[in-house]
């Protein structure tokens, strides 16, 4: 059996795609080490700063990633922005291969008039807001007592959820004081969120479904006017066990009476496409407007010219998420993906570029659930193990962390991450909670003892 020689590879990406590949590498390669970078001071990525704080049971993923970065062979290298840090000629001397696990968190545009109003917000933005994410403001404008969020996902559920529980609902969870603060003073009391097609083809799980009606201080309320199916909607539901789960649960929300000892309400409608966000820049938003759509047979729909507008001071639109290019890659700007040909990053003329790779929602776009990375990274590192990769000129495994603070650049380690760790929980303690996150990225990256 020929000899495998060592093997240093570098992952751009800190979040569970690049954490199940940096662990799917070793396990499959006896001499392998892995550096995985993120621009962030800490790792996690989208668990960290992409999931809502009141879903405990997702975020225990962090515990076997955790296990991941412990390994001796993978080590964590934090606060470095590839693309303005370093660049892909810098690292290619340290590596023989690069692993891009960049994800996505950017919101996809809605084509709408009015999309740029004032009080008109991406979800992504409010996600990185409520999960504490350094890099955006501490404030958030909570003003509006009537709140429209557009979008049949995951994502569209969290942000309708927090919006309309009550702050101290979520002190059990991680939050940050200042996402307390703001939550409290919200005067909301109605969320409506919209769906453009009907109950059968909404994206989000049964598990997401059922924990908006969670909260002892807010009614769900699906409106029944669009529980409607068709041929296709039937179909769906006969062949997908959770599609038949979620709409066997919005039927049953449909038909219960209002619960008027709930303070805030949380609305459910279907069959409603957004045509217009109402306002003006001095006011802000307004208004929504929907075209009511009707099914095709097919589990499609199309706008029946009928309109309605909804009385509400802020919209959130989760209509998905969208990756950015990433400097010195090619970039398919349609998809918001790298070209790839399974993990292998593809040039303007469809070759492979030597030792270059790509895992996550960067290759396959923002779907399915975190666990479908693991399938995701397996498939990149089983090509990066079968190629002829160039190899690195500079072997020592310290040499990059040289380099990088010869640039100034005051990269975190994962010593300083647990560091940062401690103190977080340390921090929830005498309120009787998990943790609570530290969100200025200089006081993360003191704390981290750099």
């Amino acid at each position: 059996m020929e000899e495998q020689r060592p093997l240093r590879v570098a992952v751009i990406g800190a979040g569970p795609a690049g954490i199940y590949a940096a662990d799917i590498l070793s396990k499959n390669h006896p001499t392998a080490t892995v550096d995985v970078f993120d621009r962030l001071p800490t790792p996690y990525g989208l668990i960290r700063y992409g999931v809502a704080p009141d879903h405990p049971r997702i975020k225990e993923i962090i515990n076997a990633l955790h296990k991941v970065l412990d390994n001796p062979r993978i080590r964590f290298i934090g606060n470095v922005d590839y693309g303005v840090d370093v660049k892909l000629e810098e690292l290619r001397p340290f590596y023989d291969a690069l692993i891009f696990a960049t994800g996505a968190d950017k919101d996809r545009v809605l084509h709408i008039p009015g999309v740029d109003l004032p009080g008109s917000f991406g979800a992504a933005d409010f996600v990185s807001w409520y999960d504490g994410h350094p890099d955006v403001p501490r404030e958030w404008p909570l003003t509006a007592t009537k709140v429209a969020v557009i979008g049949a996902g995951n994502v569209a559920v969290d942000v309708a959820r927090v919006l309309a529980k009550t702050a101290d609902e979520l002190l059990e969870t991680e939050i940050p004081d200042n996402v307390y603060q703001g939550l409290l003073a919200s005067p909301v009391t109605d969320v409506h969120l919209f769906s453009r097609r009907g109950p059968a083809q909404v994206k989000f799980t049964p598990m997401e479904l059922r924990e908006l009606d969670h909260s002892p201080n807010v009614d769900v309320i699906v409106h029944p006017e669009g529980i409607e199916f068709d041929e296709g909607s039937l179909e769906e539901m006969r062949k997908t066990r959770h599609v038949k789960m979620c709409v066997d649960i919005l039927q049953n929300w449909a038909m219960r009476d209002p619960r008027e000892d709930r303070k805030r309400r949380l609305h459910l409608h279907f069959l409603q496409a957004p045509a217009e966000i109402l306002g003006d820049p001095e006011t802000g938003v307004t208004g929504l407007r929907t075209e009511t759509q009707e099914l095709t047979g097919d589990g499609n729909v199309r706008g029946t010219g009928e309109f309605t507008d909804w009385d509400v001071q802020a919209v959130y639109r989760a209509i998905g998420y969208l990756s950015r290019p990433l400097a010195d890659l090619p970039f398919d700007t349609r998809n918001g993906t790298v070209p790839h040909d399974a993990g292998r990053v593809l040039d303007i003329d469809g070759n492979h570029i030597p030792g270059v790779y790509v895992t996550g929602w960067i290759k396959r776009g923002p779907v399915g659930l975190i666990g479908h990375t693991k399938g995701d990274a397996n498939e990149t590192v089983q090509s990066l193990l079968a190629d002829e990769l160039p190899e690195a000129t500079q072997r020592d495994a310290d040499a990059v962390v040289e380099y990088l603070s010869r640039k100034g650049v005051r990269h975190t380690s994962w010593a300083g991450w647990q560091l940062l760790d401690a103190h977080e929980i340390g921090l929830g303690e005498p309120h009787g909670r998990k943790r609570i996150k530290v969100v200025p990225r200089e006081e993360m990256i003191t704390l981290s003892g750099h």
